[in-house]
């Protein structure tokens, strides 16, 4: 039986902060979000958890900043058009075409082994999915506000307080929608990364 709904918005690497998030189905209330870094910050809270085959899981994926030096590299490799036809292939230095992260994957395949409910989702599609995407730039503080803002009065986070929250526990807590969309079957798979399915609301 599931009573619990799990959001992990995973970070790219341990300098940049993950947030986790859990709700219990039967109040819809929050009762845990914290910020993990390291991937053995987050498998110890998968070894802590207790209700590991009671939760519907939902994991972001992050964005693979590994490549050329430069910040517009950087900036510009998510919209960076990739011709792969016969005839002008675009060649893949240093990753270039490699969008996403495949960090703690390992971690998430070993869980969805022991049967955990495990599914990866892709924050700016879900966002859009949920009308929870601003006109800002991504990730900047008036983008996380306008999501906190939201969260809290669109979907009835009592919970989120005034101050300003980290992005990446607020992105752990669309995480938690995700999945009770998942627990009412109002998901589909849009496509699979490393062996677990990305999914978003129909």
């Amino acid at each position: 039986m599931i009573t619990h709904l799990v959001g992990l918005s995973l970070g790219a690497a341990s300098s940049i902060e993950s947030g986790v998030a859990v709700r219990e189905i039967s109040s819809g209330n929050l009762i845990y979000v914290d910020k993990l870094f390291s991937m053995n910050d987050i498998s110890l809270f998968f070894e802590n958890y207790p209700s590991i085959n009671n939760s519907i899981i939902c994991v972001s994926i992050p964005w693979d900043n590994t490549m050329l030096e430069g910040k517009w590299r950087v900036l510009s490799k998510p919209y960076q058009l990739i011709n792969s036809t016969e005839h002008t292939h675009f060649l893949n230095t240093d990753n270039w075409t490699q969008r996403f992260s495949p960090r703690g994957s390992d971690l998430l395949l070993s869980l969805k082994e022991k049967g955990a409910d495990i599914s990866r989702f892709e924050t700016y599609l879900t966002r859009q999915k949920l009308n929870l995407y601003s006109n800002y730039k991504e990730r900047s503080s008036a983008d996380c506000k306008f999501l906190q803002n939201a969260l809290k009065l669109e979907y009835g986070f009592e919970e989120i307080p005034a101050n300003m929250m980290p992005v990446a526990q607020l992105e752990a807590i669309v995480g938690t929608i995700l999945a009770e969309e998942k627990s009412k079957n109002n998901t589909k798979t849009i496509f699979e990364f490393k062996n677990l399915d990305v999914i978003n609301i129909i």
